[in-house]
C-alpha cells in the first residue's frame, strides 16, 4: 500500500503536509495524520479517522503528527493503532521520516528558526502554499495554537522567492501566502521587512507569477506597504479575509484580541475605497464565554453593517489551558443557535455580492473541468469545459447560493 497524508485544519497544515509527503515518499503502507488543535471538533476528526484507518487497513503504520499531537502526545499515542507521535518541528525534519526513526516531541517553545522546504507539487490542488512565517506571540484568551506552534518566527525574503519560483515553474498560477499569524511577519529578521515589502517584492522577483493571495489577516497589523498593494497591485487578488472572531468590542477586550469594532469596520471601509469591489471575509466565532444576547446582536449588527461576504464561523471550542475555558460558558446549543444564525447571515451577504457580479467579466483558476474559483474567491461554474488549473476568462451569466455561472 502507499503513503497516505490526512490533513486537518488551516492551509499551512497542507503545506507541512506536502513537506511530510517528499519526506517520507519512500515509506511503504503508512498514513500520516496532520492533526489541528483549533476545535473539539477538529480533533475529534483526526481521531475519527485514526479508528477508520485502523478498519481499512489494518497492516498500515499510523503516524500522528500537528498541533493537537504536540500539546498532548501522550494522549494521542495511547489510541489503538497508532504507532508514533511527531512533533511540529520534528515532522518538517527528513531524518524523522527515515526507516526505523524514533518518535519525538520537541520543544518548539524554544525553536527560533524557519527552515525552507522546496516544494513543486501540491498533491492535485490548483493553487499552492508557500510558508512565510510560524508560530504566534500573541495570547489571545481562546486560542491553544501558540502551544502548539510556538513563538513566531518569519521565513526569509530569498526562502520566499525561490518557493515561489519553483511553483510557478511547475506549473502553478496562484500562490497563497500561509502561516500562523502572517502579518507578524518580520521583524525577527534582519531589516525587519514587513508582510507588505515581502509581498512587494515577490512580485517583483516573481514576474511570471500570475496571481497572489493572502491567507488570514489580523486586521490590527496590516501594513502601510501592503495597503498601496491593495491599492496599486492587480496580481495581489482583490481578497481580503480577517481574522475578526466578534463584533462586540467588550467580547473581543475579553478575548484579548488587538482591534475593536470600529477598527475592524475602520479596515474593511478602507480596503472598499482602494480597492473597489474586493471580496471581504471574516472568521467569527459564536458563543464565546460571557456572550450575551445582547452582546451577539451587536456582532450581528456588524456582519449586517459591514456585510463580509464570505464567513467562516465557529461555535466557541473550549480548549483546556486556555484562560476562555476558565470563563463563564455559554450552552452549547445556544452556541451553535448563533453560529447557525451567523451563518444564514453570511449566506446572505455572499448572495448579493454573487448577484453584483452578474454581466462582470471574471478570472477563473480552475481547479476542475467544470470551474473553479474567481479573483474575489468567488466559487464559478462554468457552463463550458476547461483544462484544471488554467486561467479562464470568463463572463457572468448566473448567481445562486453556491456561487456564480459564467461563460
Amino acid at each position: 500500500m502507499t503513503l497516505q497524508v490526512l490533513t486537518f485544519g488551516c492551509r499551512l497544515n497542507a503545506y507541512e503536509s506536502e513537506v511530510m509527503r517528499g519526506h517520507a515518499a519512500g515509506l511503504a503502507d503508512t498514513v500520516i495524520v496532520n492533526t489541528c488543535a483549533v476545535t473539539a471538533e477538529a480533533e475529534r476528526q483526526a481521531r475519527q479517522s485514526i479508528r477508520r484507518v485502523r478498519r481499512e487497513r489494518p497492516g498500515a503504520r499510523i503516524v500522528v503528527t500537528g498541533c493537537a499531537a504536540q500539546i498532548a502526545p501522550a494522549a494521542w499515542a495511547a489510541l489503538p493503532g497508532v504507532d508514533r507521535v511527531l512533533g511540529n518541528e520534528d515532522k518538517l525534519r527528513p531524518e524523522s521520516w527515515a526507516e526505523g526513526a524514533p518518535g519525538a516531541v520537541s520543544d518548539i517553545m524554544a525553536a527560533r528558526e524557519t527552515a525552507p522546504h522546496l516544494l513543486t507539487d501540491f498533491a492535485g490542488r490548483a493553487r499552492a502554499f508557500v510558508q512565510v512565517q510560524q508560530g504566534c506571540d500573541h495570547r489571545c484568551t481562546f486560542c491553544i495554537i501558540p502551544f502548539g506552534r510556538g513563538p513566531s518566527r518569519s521565513v526569509p525574503v530569498g526562502a520566499v522567492v525561490a518557493q515561489a519560483r519553483a511553483l510557478v515553474a511547475s506549473g502553478y498560477r496562484e500562490l497563497v501566502l500561509t502561516g500562523v499569524d502572517i502579518t507578524s511577519y518580520g521583524p525577527d529578521l534582519p531589516g525587519a521587512p514587513s508582510l507588505g515589502q515581502l509581498c512587494r517584492r515577490l512580485l517583483a522577483l516573481v514576474p511570471e507569477l500570475d496571481r497572489l493571495r493572502l491567507s488570514s489577516l489580523d486586521p490590527a497589523a496590516i501594513d502601510a506597504d501592503l495597503w498601496r498593494l491593495i491599492a496599486e497591485q492587480p496580481r495581489l487578488m482583490p481578497h481580503l479575509h480577517l481574522s475578526l472572531q466578534s463584533g462586540s468590542d467588550l467580547i473581543l477586550k475579553r478575548m484579548k484580541r488587538r482591534h475593536g469594532r470600529a477598527d475592524a469596520a475602520a479596515a474593511i471601509a478602507r480596503a472598499r475605497v482602494l480597492r473597489p469591489g474586493i471580496a471581504i471575509g471574516a472568521d467569527l466565532i459564536a458563543g464565546f464565554p460571557t456572550e450575551t444576547d445582547a452582546l451577539f446582536a451587536e456582532t450581528l449588527a456588524f456582519v449586517a453593517e459591514t456585510e463580509p461576504a464570505f464567513l467562516h464561523v465557529f461555535p466557541y471550542s473550549e480548549r483546556p489551558g486556555t484562560p476562555a475555558a476558565r470563563m463563564p460558558a455559554v450552552a452549547v446549543a445556544l452556541r451553535r443557535e448563533r453560529a447557525a444564525r451567523l451563518r444564514q447571515e453570511g449566506a446572505a451577504a455572499a448572495l448579493r455580492f454573487y448577484q453584483a457580479q452578474l454581466g462582470a467579466t471574471v478570472s477563473v483558476l480552475t481547479e476542475t473541468e467544470q470551474g473553479g474559483h474567481s479573483e474575489h474567491f468567488a466559487p464559478v461554474r462554468l457552463d463550458r469545459p476547461a483544462l484544471p488549473g488554467a486561467l479562464v476568462s470568463a463572463r457572468v451569466t448566473g448567481a445562486g447560493p453556491e456561487g456564480l455561472i459564467a461563460h
